[in-house]
């Protein structure tokens, strides 16, 4: 009911803010001639979106109206929080600034991987939280939605998080992985100065020949040519 709740809410606030409310897709840009299929099936979705919303409206009043679905209805505030996050971690709108945040803020240990930290740290919390919602109706002998939470909130989420975002992530760390961390000494000898994007530098890795780069530039740089960007040695 919460989670209900909080995805009206946030409907609303889409359909207060939207400014573009064209029914049609152009085949470009430039050209005003619509495209009928894509216009077709965005006109298909619009109406089936509305139409979802409104049944989900008419079934919220009808059971806040009637009080006979509130009756028994007595969260805890525990409840309360736990689906409160996990409505704001799968709500788009906040994932999104927090995820230009993160990606922006460039934090040292994920050596410009932020696009690839947050999302395995985004569904690593929608598995958590979806766990502990499914432990909750475990406890409350709901069997039924205990096998559907199962399949479709920690399968479906658990093949997404090890598909689409761990094995990227593991690969661009084995990337990385055959070069070591520079320590501090090292860094400040080299001036804090990356030699590829000339940006200083607080952490970066050393090559077998004894070069320092920001790990991400490194990882771009061999994504190009296995070879050292400053003395074109063979990596």
């Amino acid at each position: 009911m919460s989670v209900v709740y909080d995805d009206v809410c946030c409907v609303m606030q889409e359909v207060v803010e939207r400014e573009d409310w064209t029914m049609y897709v152009n085949i470009a840009r430039t050209s005003n001639v619509r495209h009928l299929a894509l216009s077709t099936t965005k006109m298909v979705l619009e109406w089936t979106k509305a139409v979802t919303f409104i049944i989900t409206v008419v079934f919220l009043l009808l059971v806040m109206g009637l009080e006979k679905g509130l009756k028994d209805y007595a969260p805890t505030p525990g409840y309360l929080i736990l689906t409160g996050v996990y409505f704001l971690v799968t709500e788009k709108f906040s994932t999104k600034i927090v995820g230009t945040w993160f990606d922006n803020k460039k934090f040292e240990p994920f050596e410009g991987m932020e696009c690839l930290y947050w999302p395995t740290l985004l569904l690593a919390s929608h598995l958590t939280l979806s766990t502990l919602l499914t432990l909750l109706c475990v406890s409350t002998f709901n069997f039924r939605l205990v096998l559907l939470s199962s399949f479709t909130n920690l399968r479906v989420k658990y093949r997404e998080l090890r598909d689409d975002c761990i094995k990227p992530l593991q690969h661009e760390l084995a990337t990385l992985s055959p070069y070591r961390p520079a320590n501090r000494s090292e860094v400040r000898r080299h001036d804090d100065v990356c030699a590829v994007c000339l940006a200083p530098m607080s952490s970066a890795r050393v090559t077998p020949c004894y070069h320092l780069f920001h790990g991400d530039c490194l990882r771009r740089c061999l994504k190009e040519s296995n070879k050292c960007p400053i003395c074109q040695y063979h990596l």
